[in-house]
């Protein structure tokens, strides 16, 4: 059976690309060479430039990726491509959603509701495909040529670490090559070659389950959120997801049966087949072509560290989460913003090594937090054992008329992660506080006059918050090594409820938004001592 598919996105192929070469060796030693492309990879080098920090890009391929991929992205996430110069590209694209129902057979067990935070810049979740954001975060690089060198069709067949350096391997269809780094960023994937080159191994759950994952074109009326299905006659005994996105654009993802072959269940006509069904089965009508299909194995597994002397990993290099609660890119990009202003500030000798191992500690807690959630998700999605399916049918049977019990069937979409036990985080007042952030956690949003946000007054640099009125006397910080930034902030009702603030209240926050410490005082001499002990690496 001959399938057609049709194409929505517009993919340049970039040729490969040979350095000067003197003996075989590029002739330039770069800062920070990051493995793999993709959105992690993009990300962080544009994070880096934000410092002035260099960086090359190896990208085993020869364009953007193919196919939704990671479809969503978290509020956190749009938070940090603003600090990009992204998200007004990607809030352009994407769709916003906050509603979900859940289904048991044709039976509507769960209606969700995901609630929007008032004073936040953006939506908790927009769908948007991964070829999208990788070509945004590209478009943004290419306004930094002197910053950031991508190379495509390179890929990496060997690392060999010193204590002062890093040498790579490159080969590429034009040449072979060697590559000296101060730094490497390991960020290609799952089945990355410097985890593998470097002996890291990864631990936690493997799921047996398989999905497919197919995305259609079809004009539907159906209003944006997330469907899903268990048991429907259209994948009896299993479930089925079903996503809109913008230009008439919908994914489905569909759990395959144990009694199904793999091989022969990914063949277009049968997956076609399946999603003719489910349309038939919930009243669609439309016309639909199918675009892309790929197939996904569900995993909870992440490295025990995500430093190895100069080498460090970040996103599926580092750690695989079920796609279940919008946890994969999303996690990943948020590496990139902890180790971003970590590496850079040790490169320009702002901070000691030390502080990198904040983040291997900082962003493997985050992991084992998303793996905990996601988890329960995936083992309610994908049943792994008899017992948890009898479970799940109990559940889902019971959820058709008892209320008490469709808790169960939340999805538990992906939020922002803290680092209550950070090595970085200063507790020097905390019993004066009642309520708002504590160091270690995510700063909450704030609109400010302007039509300006918090998070968006943030920047590359430690920022002293300090909520008073913004006419009163001027503040001064004792000029250090490392740049902090003052802003005033007026306190607002919304500042006092949300950051239990008065005047003079002040809260330190790190370039990557979490909180250092905060003080219901301004302390000019507090402000500079936590911000040198954190370059340092902590107290401990």
């Amino acid at each position: 059976m001959s399938v057609e598919f049709v194409s929505y996105f517009d993919y340049v192929q970039y040729p490969p690309v040979l350095p000067q070469l003197q003996q075989g060796l590029d002739t330039t030693r770069h800062p920070v060479t990051i493995v793999g492309g993709g959105p992690i990879g993009f990300a962080l080098a544009l994070g880096l430039a934000r410092y002035g920090i260099r960086s090359v890009i190896l990208e085993a391929d020869s364009s953007v990726c193919v196919g939704s991929r990671a479809g969503c992205v978290t509020s956190r996430t749009l938070e940090i491509f603003e600090q990009l110069g992204v998200a007004a590209s990607v809030m352009r694209q994407g769709l916003p959603w906050s509603e979900g129902w859940s289904y048991f057979r044709d039976a509507q067990i769960l209606k969700l509701e995901i609630p929007q935070d008032p004073l936040a810049a953006y939506p908790r979740l927009v769908n948007i495909q991964q070829c999208y954001v990788e070509q945004f975060l590209l478009d943004e690089i290419s306004k930094s040529p002197d910053l950031i060198d991508v190379r495509w069709q390179s890929s990496v067949a060997g690392v060999r670490s010193t204590e002062d350096t890093v040498e790579l391997d490159v080969q590429t269809p034009i040449g072979n090559y060697r590559l000296r780094s101060d730094w490497v960023v390991a960020a290609d994937g799952a089945h990355s070659i410097v985890r593998k080159s470097i002996g890291a191994r990864f631990v936690g759950t493997r799921y047996d389950g398989s999905y497919v994952i197919v995305d259609i074109k079809m004009a539907s009326k159906l209003k944006e959120g997330r469907r899903a299905w268990f048991d429907p006659p259209s994948n009896p005994g299993a479930t089925l997801l079903m996503h809109k996105h913008r230009d008439d654009l919908w994914r489905f993802d569909y759990q395959l049966r144990e009694d199904e072959d793999p091989e022969e269940a990914i063949r277009p006509e049968n997956v076609l087949a399946r999603v003719r069904s489910h349309l038939e089965f919930i009243g669609e009508a439309a016309d639909w072509k199918p675009v892309w299909i790929s197939m996904y194995k569900a995993s909870c597994l992440t490295l025990e560290q995500y430093r190895y002397g100069r080498v460090l990993l970040a996103g599926d290099a580092a750690h695989l989460v079920p796609i279940f609660g919008v946890r994969g890119m999303n996690s990943g990009i948020d590496d990139t913003h902890n180790l971003a202003w970590k590496l850079a500030f040790v490169i320009k000798a702002l901070a000691g090594p030390k502080l990198l191992d904040s983040y291997s500690a900082e962003r493997v807690f985050a992991t084992r937090e998303n793996m905990r959630h996601a988890s329960k998700s995936a083992e309610f999605m994908a049943p792994p054992t008899r017992a948890f399916a009898l479970m799940r049918q109990a559940a889902l049977g019971l959820a058709v008329k008892h209320s008490w019990v469709r808790s169960l069937v939340d999805p538990r979409q992906s939020t922002a992660i803290g680092f209550p036990r950070s090595p970085l985080n200063v507790y020097s007042q905390e019993s004066e506080f009642e309520r708002g952030p504590a160091p270690g956690e995510n700063l909450p949003d704030l609109a400010l006059p302007g039509n300006r946000h918090l998070s968006s007054a943030l920047g590359p640099h430690f920022t002293a918050i300090v909520f008073d009125d913004p006419s009163a006397s001027k503040r001064e910080v004792p000029a250090i090594s490392a740049p902090i930034k003052l802003l005033s902030i007026a306190n607002t009702d919304e500042a006092s409820h949300r950051f239990d603030a008065k005047p003079g209240t002040t809260y330190l926050v790190r370039p990557d938004g979490h909180l250092l410490a905060r003080w219901r005082s301004f302390n000019p001499s507090a402000i500079t001592t936590a911000v040198t002990t954190c370059c340092n690496g902590g107290l401990t």
